[in-house]
């Protein structure tokens, strides 16, 4: 992949999407409305599940390289009263926060990823941890019923992040041999590789042609691809809009293959 985002841009974005998320809890008009993207959560179900999280990912940052499991959520537990909840919710973030600047980007950490294209580092994990917090800001505002499209910068390091950390895999493809474009109408795409030998993601330098990485595939031979934004495209990744909200082309099939695709299985 290319070059992703720096380390304290993703740390400042983390604390952004963060307040944002914050907001959205604030002006709710209940803590136990339903929210519509997560079903079986209400909204202080999504507050804990986001605080509880970045406090485990803290201490599995602390534990450092060694780390052989993700750490247990250290801390009090996540409190019913909104002021001391929303208080509790920014003492998570400050941890998480505290604990990557303490580690930087380049030292180990324990991940689930293992097998992906994304490295086993501190920097990686800031990365994904500001898609999540993204993502859940977006459900904290679809709970509201304002929703806003993820900003630009966090969108595009999304898909990319996306690709490499969640669907690459080294477990083999289990159809036929395909490969599969992702356009963000912001002028960056993206195309993932299916094969036996697994998935693999490139960012493209420009639509339709191929980075020098991969020389010699042909560049218009792209079984299907979807559009949109960059925001619509991580927002569908993860299951926020429907797939089919994207503009697709060529084999359509192969998205319903996708999103039934386990590689752990």
């Amino acid at each position: 992949m290319a070059q992703t985002l720096e380390f304290p841009v993703l740390l400042r974005l983390i604390d952004e999407r963060s307040v944002a998320f914050r907001a959205a809890v604030a002006a709710a008009p209940s803590l136990e409305v339903q929210v519509p993207t997560c079903p079986e959560w209400t909204l202080f179900d999504l507050v804990r599940h986001l605080g509880e999280g970045r406090r485990s990912w803290a201490a599995t940052v602390a534990a450092g390289p060694t780390a052989s499991a993700r750490s247990a959520v250290e801390g009090p537990a996540a409190p019913r009263e909104r002021e001391a909840l929303l208080a509790w919710l920014a003492a998570s973030t400050q941890q998480l926060l505290d604990a990557l600047r303490e580690a930087g980007p380049d030292r180990g950490c324990w991940t689930w990823w293992g097998t992906s294209q994304s490295p086993q580092t501190c920097g990686a994990v800031a990365r994904h941890q500001l898609q999540e917090i993204a993502v859940h800001t977006y459900d904290a505002q679809v709970t509201l019923g304002a929703p806003q499209p993820l900003p630009d910068e966090v969108a595009l390091d999304g898909v990319e992040e996306f690709l490499s950390t969640c669907c690459a895999t080294t477990a083999a493809w289990p159809h036929e041999p395909a490969a599969v474009d992702y356009h963000a109408t912001e002028g960056r795409s993206w195309r993932n590789w299916l094969s036996a030998d697994g998935a693999r993601a490139a960012r493209l330098p420009t639509a339709g042609t191929m980075p020098a990485t991969v020389a010699g595939e042909d560049p218009d031979a792209a079984d299907a691809s979807a559009g949109g934004t960059a925001s619509e495209l991580v927002l569908a990744f993860y299951g926020r809009i429907p797939v089919d909200s994207l503009k697709l082309d060529g084999d359509r099939r192969l998205f319903d293959l996708l999103l039934a695709w386990d590689p752990d299985e």
